[in-house]
């Protein structure tokens, strides 16, 4: 594959009339693959039309390019889905003191999570991200500091566990991390389960207890799920809760960080993300891994 030599004044050029948000944005696109117009807009954004407007210049510049996965006639239109442009990913290269052919870059590569048949997954789980980036975007005593996107995780835990995502989430005094399980309903609830037997084979090897968070769609699938997590022997070595987009009563939606969260061994009132940390005293952020190489 062949790539445009891109000159210091090129590079120059660009990066001016780049601003700090965009750089962020970019490199966040870069590390999660892909993500909707809504979940930008969620993220960086205080209205979907301040979005929209800055996206259309992004994409103009080849800085981002963009598609629209086909949906049913009956679910109408999809959003649009960004991933980096070349010109991106030369400018990310810059920064980071390589040339673009050194920085891993192939647009084949870049484009093909078009054609995934793991769209909708990372899409899905790139939405809670979105969700607790916007929410702490909000609310200054919040704050998402860590969260590793599938490969990463992969990278670091591959061999084990393979989570969609490994966070470290803040909200006023309280702290937790977890790995997240996003379920689409497509897995058998056997399968899903079984996922349990590495984390607690990782919780024996590594020494550290960090709790499982499973994301699924809807109640019935959660309690179905829970019942199989409740009587699964990995239990008695990792915390796990469970929540769906719907779940709680609260009238104000806050997304993953509201009172969602119900751990596996409480059948009471739910709890906030951050307030999960008041189930498992003791339990407060490790030390952060080591970063995996990509």
């Amino acid at each position: 594959m062949t790539t445009t030599r891109y000159t210091p004044r090129m590079l120059h050029a660009l990066a001016i009339r780049l601003t700090d948000r965009d750089r962020h944005l970019i490199r966040m696109i870069r590390d999660f693959r892909v993500l909707t117009s809504a979940q930008i807009a969620e993220m960086y954004f205080d209205t979907a039309d301040a979005a929209r407007k800055r996206l259309l210049v992004l994409t103009r510049m080849d800085v981002l390019e963009r598609f629209r996965p086909n949906l049913p006639p009956e679910m109408g239109t999809a959003p649009y889905h960004y991933v980096i442009g070349e010109t991106a990913a030369a400018v990310l290269a810059s920064e980071d003191g390589v040339d673009l052919g050194e920085s891993g870059y192939r647009r084949d590569r870049v484009i093909g999570i078009a054609f995934s048949s793991h769209l909708g997954h990372t899409v899905g789980t790139n939405g809670i991200a979105a969700s607790l980036y916007g929410y702490a975007r909000r609310h200054p005593e919040s704050e998402l500091t860590t969260w590793w996107p599938e490969h990463r995780c992969k990278a670091e835990w591959g061999p084990i566990v393979r989570p969609d995502a490994y966070a470290r989430w803040r909200e006023g005094e309280h702290r937790v991390e977890f790995f997240l399980e996003y379920d689409t309903g497509t897995e058998p609830l056997d399968r899903v389960a079984r996922k349990l037997d590495g984390y607690a084979e990782l919780t024996e090897s590594s020494r550290i207890v960090t709790p499982v968070l499973f994301w699924v769609q809807g109640e019935r699938r959660e309690a179905n799920l829970r019942k199989k997590l409740k009587h699964h022997p990995a239990r008695m070595f990792v915390p796990i809760a469970t929540a769906y987009p719907g779940a709680g009563d609260s009238v104000i939606d806050d997304g993953p960080a509201g009172a969602r969260w119900l751990p596996t061994d409480q059948d009471g009132r739910r709890s906030r993300l951050a307030q999960l940390a008041l189930y498992w005293p003791g339990l407060g952020p490790q030390e952060a891994p080591e970063e995996a190489d990509e």
